[in-house]
């Protein structure tokens, strides 16, 4: 029988039921952390990092919360978008511009 391995991308596909489990054993202080990890077949890192999240999301913490990092993210993605949009727009007006200039210049206009 073939033993499959965890990949470490299976950890942050996990479900937010499983991690907030994860972090409530963690918490209740029975059993090492490495040990918890071990059996849940994540990384000990893994395990503490979610448990570092859960304090600034509780506000055990200061930080950035789940919330707001999406949040930011998202107004990041705005920003960038509306970049672009404001750089075609500008490239569009030039060239109108120039255009609507070249036809009041022309001699052999009507």
């Amino acid at each position: 029988m073939i033993a499959l391995e965890r990949s470490p991308f299976d950890a942050c596909c996990q479900p937010p039921e499983f991690r907030r489990r994860a972090v409530d054993l963690a918490r209740s202080g029975d059993q090492p952390v490495a040990k918890i990890a071990a059996d849940l077949g994540i990384s000990e890192s893994c395990l503490r990092r979610w448990m570092a999240v859960d304090d600034v999301d509780s506000g055990r913490r200061e930080g950035l919360t789940s919330t707001e990092r999406k949040e930011l993210v998202e107004l990041r993605r705005r920003t960038q978008v509306q970049a672009m949009e404001i750089e075609i727009l500008k490239r569009a007006s030039a060239y109108f511009a120039r255009q609507n200039s070249a036809q009041n210049t022309d001699p052999a206009g009507p």
